[in-house]
């Protein structure tokens, strides 16, 4: 649900964006640092992560259970966030609170700019948040950024299509279904060339990774046994359909592909489905879920988790006031209200029941429970800029040897991951 909570200027100076901090005591007052409670601490929320209506109503009550607190939140825009979130960090005067995506925290804490909150994960039930989300935000053993809610990807089907056809429990009952409904001028599945963050589940289930540290440096690892097995799953798989082999789910958007009728399936968040609904509302009713099958049936397949972290600025004038408001926005009550209200996954394992009664959401926090994070490096990033990842999948898919492929991703992988090292 798109919404602004509050308006933004495009260009504003940072001087402006901090809190006012904890006035100094006095001995009329005979007042003491820690007695003093701020008059305003800065939250800033990615525009789409809460509603209008789930944010006010926090700010209300947090204000009302904390006297003297004033909760100015801000609503940020994704697009230039980076930029924006980097300069607030070196600012002098930060915000108290930031959501940053969980990705991101490597790059930003590598900065000297995040608090280190390790030893407060006890009390946040840090055992319980979901490991992929988590990850994360723990560099060099240390975390930075506390899991708020986690996304990943499920199968959305079309259920005229499937028709009978049993759910898969494991891998190869699923490539068997997607043989099965690859007939009659239909796709048993519409997956492209360059889908990579499904093919890092195959990996995964496979025991392989993206990357993994040896003698304290990164090495690719697309060339390892397992690695390529993922590899050889995800071509056997993405040849059931007509995605294109040169492209990614984007190109052409595979909504608008699966919202034709012809697609049995798709690999995607279960938000997509109200996308698919915007280009044909007539398949209302029509859209099924399903987690991502794993090996076995007693374990659904490894997925990347997406989401958002909350971190604290270094900079901010109230680390413990600030730290309080973490905790809130990662405590059980509101993160069962974030879930029904935006159909995320919450940053907890315990919570999953919470989402059982919507069936994309459900199948999306199963998986979340085998969640699992991209090499965890501020220069991950600039892997992702490059592409090499996309570009060696349709190197195989396109005939390519895979063992020489995944050398020269592997070898492209480790230069880049340490470079300025």
């Amino acid at each position: 649900m798109k919404h602004r909570f509050l308006a933004l200027a495009a260009v504003f100076a940072l001087t402006a964006c901090g809190s006012t901090p904890d006035p100094a005591p006095s001995a009329a007052t005979g007042g003491s640092p820690s007695a003093q409670a701020p008059a305003k601490l800065v939250v800033w929320i990615m525009d789409g992560s809460v509603t209008k209506e789930l944010l006010g109503s926090f700010e209300k009550e947090y204000e009302a259970a904390h006297a003297g607190i004033d909760l100015d939140i801000q609503i940020q825009a994704w697009d230039g966030i980076g930029e924006r979130v980097t300069a607030a960090l070196a600012s002098t005067d930060a915000p108290d609170v930031i959501e940053v995506g969980n990705t991101q925290v490597a790059q930003y804490s590598a900065s000297g700019g995040v608090k280190d909150l390790t030893d407060k994960t006890a009390d946040l039930q840090g055992s319980d948040w979901l490991p992929g989300l988590a990850q994360p935000g723990q560099i060099d053993g240390k975390q930075y950024g506390i899991p708020w809610y986690a996304a990943n990807r499920v199968v959305v089907y079309n259920k005229d299509l499937w028709g009978d056809t049993a759910i898969p429990k494991t891998r190869d009952e699923w490539v068997a279904a997607t043989e099965k409904l690859n007939k009659g001028g239909n796709q048993g599945i519409y997956l492209t060339g360059q889908t990579w963050y499904a093919l890092a589940g195959f990996i995964w289930d496979e025991g392989g990774d993206f990357a993994v540290q040896q003698g304290g440096k990164w090495v690719g690892a697309l060339d390892s046994p397992q690695a390529l097995a993922g590899l050889d799953f995800y071509k056997k798989l993405q040849a059931l359909g007509k995605g294109p082999k040169d492209a990614d789910e984007a190109n052409p958007p595979q909504h608008e592909v699966f919202a034709q009728g012809k697609v049995a399936q798709i690999i995607g968040v279960p938000g997509i489905a109200a996308r698919v609904l915007e280009v044909e509302p007539g398949m209302k009713d029509k859209i099924g879920f399903f987690t991502i099958p794993g090996k076995t049936a007693d374990k659904p397949g490894a997925v990347f988790t997406g989401g958002s972290d909350l971190i604290i600025p270094e900079a901010s004038k109230n680390h413990d006031a600030a730290y309080e408001v973490v905790k809130a926005l990662a405590g059980e009550k509101f993160q069962t209200e974030l879930a029904k209200a935006m159909s995320f996954v919450p940053n907890r394992t315990s919570l999953a029941g919470v989402l059982s009664g919507d069936e994309g959401t459900a199948a999306m926090a199963a998986g979340a429970a085998n969640g699992r994070a991209t090499p965890n490096t501020p220069n991950w990033a600039a892997v992702e800029a490059t592409t090499v990842i996309k570009q060696y999948m349709t190197a195989v898919l396109t005939g390519g040897d895979p063992a020489a492929e995944a050398k020269k991703v592997s070898q492209s992988i480790t230069d880049t991951l340490n470079s300025g090292s």
